[in-house]
Order: C-alpha cells, then sequence, then structure tokens
C-alpha cells in the first residue's frame, strides 16, 4: 500500500466507496438544485398571482358605473329650437332633482342635491335632443351618470358608517340617496362609458378608449416601419454581407442598442423628430418612430436567430439545383425562418406596447379627450394613461388605473400568447 492511498481506521477504503460518497453528495447537491428551483418558480408564481388578484381586486369595480334616473322635463323654455346645442341642459337636470327633492330649499341644500349627478348628464341629455328635437316639451324618464363620490358609495368604496367629517358625502345626502334607493332610482350598469370615451377630468366619464386607439395607431407604425426593416437588416447581416470589421462593429452595435434604457430613445426621438423634422407633438406617427427605433434591435437579433437555426442542408441543396444566392435565401431560408422572426417581432412589440419613458419625452403624456382618428391627431397610449390616472387624487382613479392595467396587461398575455401559438404552429424540429 503506497502512502497516496485513502486509509481510515478499518484500513484501506476500497474504490466503490469513494464513489458512492461521490454519488451521494451529487444527488443531495441535484435535490437542493431541484428544491431551490421549485421554490424559485412557487414564488414567481405567487408573486403574479398577487399583482393579479390585487389588480382585479381594486379594478373590476371600474366595468360597472352608478346611474340615477331622473323624469326630465324638456322645457321649451330652456330649450331654445334656434339654439339647441347651447341650451341650457344642466338646468333640466336641476329641475328634475328638485322635483324629487323639493324639501331642499337653501343655497347649500341645493348645492349638495345637485352634486348626486355628475357633470356629463347635461352632455347626456344634449346629445338625446340633438339626436331627436322632437322630445321637446316631453317628459323621460332617463338614466344618468351619477356622481364619483356616490359611485364610490356605492360600490362600497366609503364606509357609510364614518363619521360625516370622515365622508365626502354628508348625512343630508345619504337620505336623498337612501330614498332613490327605495325607489328603484339607483342602479349599477355596466360601464359602457369607461371603454367607449376618452380621458376627462371627472372620473366616472374617464374611459380608456381614446388611450386604447392611441397605441393602436402607435403600434402600426411601429410594426410597418420595424418589421420590414429588421428582417432586411438580418437578411443581409446573416447570409450577405462580408465578414469584416465593420459588420462585425454593426453587430456589436445593434446588441448595444437593443440594451440602451429606452428614455434615450424618447430623447432622441424629441431631438429629431420633434425639433429637427417639425412633426406634430403628441401624435401616434411620431411614437411610432420612436417606438420602431427601440424595437429594431430586438427584431434584427431574433431574426438572425431565426436565420441561423435553418440547417445549411437547406441551403446547399437549393445551391445545388441551380438556385441562385437570391433565389435560395428568399425562397427556402426566408419561409423556414418567418415564424422564429414573427415570434420576435411579436414579443418586441409587446415591449413597445407596455413603454412609457420614450413617450413622456416627446409629449404623449397630454390630457386627450377627444379620440385619435389618425396617426397627425394628439393621441396618448394606455400606459401613459395609467400613469395620469395613478398620480390624481380622486378615489375613483384608483379603480379606473387598475382596470387600465388588466386592460393592459390582457393585450400583452394575447400578444404572447400569439408568438407562442406561431411558434408551435410553424416551428420545424430538425
Amino acid at each position: 500500500m503506497s502512502k497516496s492511498d485513502p486509509v481510515d481506521n478499518n484500513g484501506p477504503r476500497r474504490a466503490i466507496d469513494i464513489v458512492r460518497e461521490g454519488l451521494e453528495k451529487r444527488y443531495r447537491a441535484e435535490r437542493r438544485f431541484r428544491r431551490n428551483g421549485f421554490l424559485a418558480i412557487t414564488i414567481s408564481l405567487f408573486s403574479l398571482f398577487v399583482l393579479f388578484a390585487s389588480m382585479i381586486i381594486n379594478g373590476y369595480s371600474a366595468f360597472w358605473q352608478t346611474y340615477i334616473r331622473l323624469d326630465i322635463f324638456f322645457d321649451a323654455e330652456l330649450l331654445h329650437q334656434e339654439a339647441l346645442a347651447s341650451a341650457d341642459y344642466d338646468g333640466l337636470v336641476k329641475n328634475a332633482l328638485q322635483t324629487v327633492f323639493p324639501d331642499a330649499q337653501n343655497r347649500q341644500e341645493r348645492r349638495d342635491l345637485f352634486k348626486l349627478v355628475s357633470s356629463g348628464a347635461a352632455f347626456e341629455l344634449r346629445k338625446r335632443v340633438l339626436d331627436d328635437p322632437a322630445i321637446i316639451d316631453q317628459r323621460k324618464s332617463v338614466w344618468v351618470l351619477a356622481d364619483d363620490d356616490v359611485d364610490m358609495l356605492i360600490k362600497g368604496h366609503q364606509g357609510r358608517n364614518l363619521p360625516e367629517s370622515e365622508r365626502r358625502i354628508n348625512n343630508r345626502q345619504l337620505q336623498w340617496l337612501d330614498f332613490l334607493k327605495a325607489e328603484n332610482r339607483i342602479e349599477k350598469r355596466l360601464n359602457w362609458t369607461f371603454l367607449s370615451h376618452g380621458d376627462s377630468r371627472e372620473p366616472e366619464m374617464a374611459g380608456v378608449w381614446g388611450a386604447t386607439m392611441g397605441s393602436f395607431l402607435t403600434l402600426i407604425i411601429t410594426l410597418i416601419l420595424s418589421f420590414p426593416i429588421g428582417v432586411a437588416a438580418a437578411v443581409y447581416l446573416e447570409e450577405f454581407a462580408p465578414k469584416n470589421r465593420w459588420t462585425d462593429l454593426i453587430e456589436i452595435n445593434i446588441n448595444n442598442l437593443a440594451a440602451v434604457p429606452s428614455i434615450v430613445f424618447g430623447l432622441l426621438g424629441l431631438a429629431v423628430f420633434l425639433n429637427f423634422f417639425g412633426l406634430p407633438r403628441s401624435a401616434p406617427i411620431v411614437g411610432g418612430f420612436v417606438l420602431a427605433l427601440m424595437t429594431l434591435p430586438v427584431i434584427i437579433i431574433a431574426s438572425r436567430s431565426a436565420l441561423k437555426s435553418v440547417p445549411p442542408s437547406i441551403r446547399e441543396a437549393a445551391l445545388g439545383v441551380g438556385a441562385s444566392k437570391m433565389q435560395m435565401v428568399f425562397h427556402h431560408v426566408l419561409p423556414l425562418a418567418l415564424p422564429g422572426m414573427l415570434t420576435g417581432t411579436i414579443i418586441g412589440m409587446a415591449r413597445a406596447l407596455g413603454e412609457t419613458a420614450p413617450l413622456l419625452m416627446i409629449g404623449m403624456v397630454a390630457f386627450i379627450v377627444d379620440i385619435p382618428k389618425g396617426f397627425t391627431d394628439p393621441a396618448t397610449v394606455l400606459p401613459v394613461q395609467i400613469y395620469l390616472w395613478a398620480d390624481s387624487p380622486e378615489r375613483a382613479f384608483v379603480e379606473r388605473t387598475s382596470a387600465a392595467v388588466i386592460i393592459l396587461l390582457a393585450f400583452l398575455i394575447i400578444m404572447n400568447a400569439a408568438a407562442v401559438i406561431l411558434r408551435k404552429r410553424f416551428e420545424r424540429r430538425w
């Protein structure tokens, strides 16, 4: 026995014992790795569950809105035929409320009474009269928007058992609301205003459709610019570009651009598209240009990876039967790599959909009420709309912020699911 052989108290250790001891250590390390991996996945899933649960709990009520039924008399004295667009529709609402509660006599009581109904009720009556002037001098039962404080109380976001000084609804208003509820004049309905209108200073009149259209128009510009340019750049770099220091420099810069903070692209858009070219501020076309610059490196890298995944035998077979290099690339390689390219493009677009910082730099943080109808109209996008609502002090904007986050997450989930489906549908195993 040599001095280098392992020795214990019972004599030389056998090789099988050493092997078994090593195996046990590896098995223990593998079990620890599996436990840690399972723990990490569990924590991630729990965090996602908490995120989605908190958003749903805080935001689901925004899809419902409180309405109050009033018997409106469309008084011809207030609605002059020659000036229907500027008539006193607010007076119609006030007259209807005073008819229901004639005991509200002094100025403060009338002010508290009129606060039960949203200021948007007058706009609803105006729309009705302009659509059908024949209702003038008639009495109609109309459901109008309740004020945001009333809405929060009906939904249970404000405790009615709190002291009056801690409530935004006073005791007198509570009595009036109880009477309206007993008369079946209060009802919660699907909040079409939230789904079909633009932004508003009044929470009960604020909607996400304007921001949704802004995001849609911005993403169209982004896709039109980034996808063909990104795919063309990837095809050239991977299939046609000579391998020299210049192409190496370009590849390094593309990889670096993918890691540049998004606000840098916003500064670039501000300097180039707004200050130099003079494009309209807060327009989807400028937002699309900025997001296209930000998305291009991601699409180029994903497209090059898709091209590399095509086996060399495809290229060799095409060239072997007499195809030119251009025919080989566009007739054989590109169709096989296109699913991977589309997947990378959708992931890049999903990232662009959730960006806020670059769009703030080009003015898309502006307060936009109208729904954008074109690429040069003033607009905002969903992430910026969420940012604006999150900074608002009213309690009703809290639920609308969470509801807008739910809509944004739904879009992101749909886009990522589309990427997975495309990959599963068209991916080939070599």
